[in-house]
């Protein structure tokens, strides 16, 4: 049993050594393993417990031993330079130099750091900043779409306006309609004029003043079927019925929809045009989830249009949606632009740039000095003497230039570890795997270190 022990750890820390060859900790690392397996071999499978790490330094210099920084007691990324109270209440414990300088930590001679082009960098506070590139789809201002309809039915007699895409201004004939239930409230609309005209001399203050309200009512019907003050006014000055009634358009813009046409019977309410007016435009912008953060309502937006010589046009973040596309698992920012030359059409791609508001005086790192495993965010911090300690930690946005913010697990002025942090985190897994291993053989051997009963013969226990 305990030589297949010592086979099994020769043989992983041999392979080890070659597979990471350089690493002067596998030196001292190898020799003590060997030598702990035949000191095992030799006390009859007793192994001795390793002294802990950093415990006779301590002793030495007991009260001269310096703080490297404060961690939380619960939280390994939540450290700072001072003592305090961590997020959960509890009081921070101090890591000492010589406490950070054991167990999982690497050493690595200098030649070897120089082979295997390991660079580091400091930890620096500065401003993050960060320009949302994307996509935009050109749209219609939603508040300037109108659609227009008759609230009488009837039959279109004449078209002003007889394709789609045709300019309008407000006040511009739309169509003539010979409308039934129009003749009839123009009679009577005349009907009661000459009632009040007749009865205005009246004796009687009631006749005269209910022969001005049947006018005011004909006159209100009229005024309620889009028979605009002009055309009552001529009806009123003529006494003339008009067969047909002209609609005139009550909005500026650009014919969208047309449903009518020529000789067709319009019922009461339907819809025979839409005017969209595209003097000011909206345009949708894909924002991704690790974007969101980013983005403001009331940011400065720049468009760029491929088809004109890359012209630039400004506008601004009006409203950012409050759901996710299913398909493209983007949410869509809402982008507002003038477009009085008519330049920016609706269904049109363009190319968007949003310029976001910068994070001040932050922590930042490169992002590739971090190891992602899905679960945690590791890096390598460089202590000095070619010594490495890896660090979990948690990361905030990332910015431009590859920089990312730094929420928990350094300190300002720290280094990390920016190339080659593959090669020192396959250090660090492999020897915590082999000390579970030699701490999974110490604790099957820690009752064989009992005096045997004396009634026992001590061969019988091998």
């Amino acid at each position: 049993m305990n030589k297949t022990i010592k086979i099994t750890l020769t043989a992983i820390l041999c392979v080890s050594t070659v597979l990471m060859g350089g690493f002067s900790s596998w030196n001292n690392t190898l020799a003590n393993t060997a030598q702990a397996a035949d000191d095992a071999h030799n006390n009859h499978g007793m192994q001795m417990a390793p002294a802990k790490p950093g415990s006779g330094n301590a002793a030495v210099h007991k009260g001269k031993r310096k703080i490297k920084y404060w961690v939380a007691p619960m939280d390994p990324t939540y450290i700072r330079n001072s003592p305090g109270k961590s997020p959960m209440g509890m009081d921070m414990v101090p890591v000492y130099e010589d406490q950070a300088q054991s167990g999982s930590v690497i050493t690595i001679d200098p030649a070897t750091i120089q082979d295997m082009g390991i660079l580091t960098t400091r930890v620096k506070r500065r401003n993050l900043t960060k320009n949302i590139r994307t996509v935009g789809l050109v749209g219609y201002e939603e508040p300037r779409q109108y659609s227009i309809n008759v609230k009488v039915s009837g039959w279109i007699e004449h078209l002003y306006v007889n394709q789609t895409g045709q300019a309008v201004k407000k006040g511009d004939k739309l169509l003539d309609i010979y409308s039934p239930d129009l003749v009839s409230a123009q009679e009577e609309f005349l009907l009661a004029l000459r009632n009040q005209e007749s009865l205005s001399q009246s004796d009687f203050p009631e006749i005269t003043a209910g022969a001005k309200r049947l006018l005011a009512s004909s006159r209100q019907r009229l005024k309620l079927w889009d028979v605009s003050d002009g055309q009552i006014a001529k009806l009123a000055k003529s006494r003339k019925i008009q067969k047909t009634m002209t609609i005139y358009s009550p909005y500026s813009g650009v014919i969208t929809k047309k449903n009518v046409n020529e000789g067709m019977f319009s019922k009461a309410g339907m819809e025979l045009f839409e005017i969209s007016d595209i003097s000011k435009v909206w345009v949708y912008a894909d924002i991704y989830e690790y974007e969101l953060p980013w983005v403001k309502v009331g940011q400065r937006a720049v468009i760029t249009l491929p088809f004109a010589n890359n012209r630039r046009i400004s506008g601004k973040v009006t409203y950012i949606y409050p759901y996710m596309e299913a398909k493209t698992r983007t949410v869509k920012a809402r982008l507002e632009f003038t477009n009085k030359k008519g330049i920016l059409k609706p269904a049109m791609y363009v190319n968007v740039m949003i310029k976001t508001d910068p994070l001040t005086d932050i922590l930042t790192i490169p992002s590739n000095a971090v190891l992602d495993s899905g679960d945690a965010k590791t890096v390598f911090v460089a202590l000095g003497k070619g010594k490495f300690e890896p660090r979990q930690i948690k990361t905030g946005l990332a910015g431009q230039n590859g920089l990312v913010e730094v929420d928990q697990g350094l300190l300002e002025n720290e280094r990390v570890v920016t190339s080659a942090q593959f090669m020192l985190d396959s250090e660090s897994n492999l020897r915590a795997a082999i000390q579970k291993m030699l701490d999974a053989n110490k604790e099957k051997a820690a009752p064989a270190a009992k005096p045997p009963k004396a009634k026992e013969n001590l061969d019988d226990l091998f």
